[in-house]
């Protein structure tokens, strides 16, 4: 255990202070800090930074040629509290003013109407190069109050036209084909969001950890060092070590990344991300994370022993790619099927990979996440990837045994199988 203790440590710090892990962790989080942070960048590099740049909110321009009641109306509703909106009136659509406030992005654009004889609005376009969900949804409130006030003139207060214009709250509730209520199954848009972003991240540490493992072993044995380290601890307490090892070096990269984005959703520009897209953390389920992890750490272990026992059997490291091809196929298809079923995570081809071993870890996450999963179908898939783990290690220790010291050509399976009956766990 004091030697297994020993290989752990020195593999993590090994692989910590090694250059291609610092890198590819360094250029991870700037990837990922810049497409964080990319719409303030633009904002940035067109001289709106903030300084005299337009502020967040709706900004409009009206034309009212010669001063009118609905342009004032307009401007009114805009200076109401809690109605984040500016309207400025122009004299004509070619106004130098105008023109200078679209070219430099201060105004999202301008409305004309022509007001009718009688009473109310005439009709109304809006002129914009890209008329945002925000924009329009401001428009339809104030246009339907100033509506409302140049019809109903003195007869009624701006309070009572306001409750007249206020929409009925509805609540919906869903009811089964015998009229019984039913169980909202729906999941909120931020479990859509986590699961993507757990999906990659696992995909790319199960994988990235993996061949961290397999190259490691090859190298040493290409170099001889094997030779030397196999009389100094036991090929098994190697094998674990170096597999616990690297897992602590996944676990320290996927926190780094965690933190990136963390940091980078508290700048005070990216304060108001989540509203944007209408995700709430706080509807985000605690046990979807704590499942995450779950399935994290058994693909893990399930896909480092698959990769130790590979990179046992490869005297070179230039053989080691096409060894290890049909362990990252598998990865492949443990990735690929839940992400392309993320917006179907109800499928047949979904149910029925989450309880294969090899490709439950991602597709039982997405279930989980997004899906319609029972409490018997999560543990049915956990105790299979647990037999399966200890299967695999039992099957690994033995190939490891005995593929460290076998040089030259890899060995066939059938010289595999005869080496291995000589060695019992």
């Amino acid at each position: 255990m004091n030697k297994m203790g020993t290989i752990i440590g020195f593999t993590f710090k090994n692989k910590v202070r090694n250059k291609s892990f610092l890198i590819t962790t360094l250029i991870m989080v700037i990837l990922l800090s810049i497409g964080m942070n990319i719409p303030y960048l633009i904002k940035v590099f067109k001289g709106e930074d903030g300084n005299g740049a337009q502020s967040s909110g709706v900004h409009i321009a009206v034309i009212a040629e010669n001063g009118s009641a609905a342009s004032q109306l307009l401007q009114a509703y805009a200076k109401q509290p809690g109605v984040d909106a500016t309207v400025t009136p122009y004299p004509a659509a070619d106004d130098a003013g105008l023109k200078q406030a679209l070219s430099d992005d201060k105004v999202d654009g301008y409305l004309t109407y022509t007001e009718q004889s009688g009473a109310g609005l005439g009709s109304v376009v809006f002129h914009a190069v890209d008329d945002s969900a925000k924009v329009k949804s401001f428009l339809q409130s104030a246009l339907q109050q100033v509506n409302a006030q140049l019809i109903a003139g003195d007869r009624l207060t701006p309070q009572q036209i306001a409750a007249m214009n206020a929409p009925v709250p509805l609540g919906t509730e869903k009811i089964s084909a015998d009229g019984e209520a039913a169980q909202d199954k729906s999941h909120p848009l931020i479990n859509y969001v986590i699961v993507y972003v757990l999906l990659i991240l696992f995909f790319m540490s199960i994988m990235m950890t993996g061949n961290m493992i397999a190259a490691e072993v090859t190298s040493e044995k290409s170099s001889r060092i094997m030779e030397i380290l196999i009389t100094s601890a036991a090929p098994l307490a190697q094998m674990f070590g170096k597999v616990i090892g690297i897992f602590l070096v996944g676990l320290l990269q996927i926190a780094i990344i965690a933190a990136a984005i963390a940091a980078n959703l508290m700048l005070p520009h990216n304060s108001g991300v989540l509203q944007d897209f209408n995700l709430d953390l706080g509807q985000l389920s605690v046990s979807l994370l704590v499942y995450g992890i779950v399935l994290y750490i058994l693909g893990y272990f399930m896909f480092a022993l698959m990769y130790a026992a590979v990179g046992s059997i490869v005297s070179r490291t230039e053989d080691l790619g096409q060894a290890a091809m049909p362990v990252m196929m598998i990865g492949f298809v443990n990735f690929y099927v839940p992400l392309f079923s993320i917006s179907t995570p109800n499928t047949l081809l979904v149910k029925v990979t989450s309880f294969i071993p090899f490709t439950s870890p991602l597709s039982m996450l997405l279930r989980i996440g997004v899906g319609d999963v029972a409490a018997w179908e999560i543990i049915l898939s956990l105790l299979l990837l647990l037999v399966t783990i200890f299967v695999l290690g039992w099957l690994a220790a033995k190939i490891y045994r005995t593929g460290v010291l076998m040089y030259g050509k890899r060995p066939s399976i059938k010289e595999l199988r005869k080496a291995m009956k000589a060695y019992k766990i």
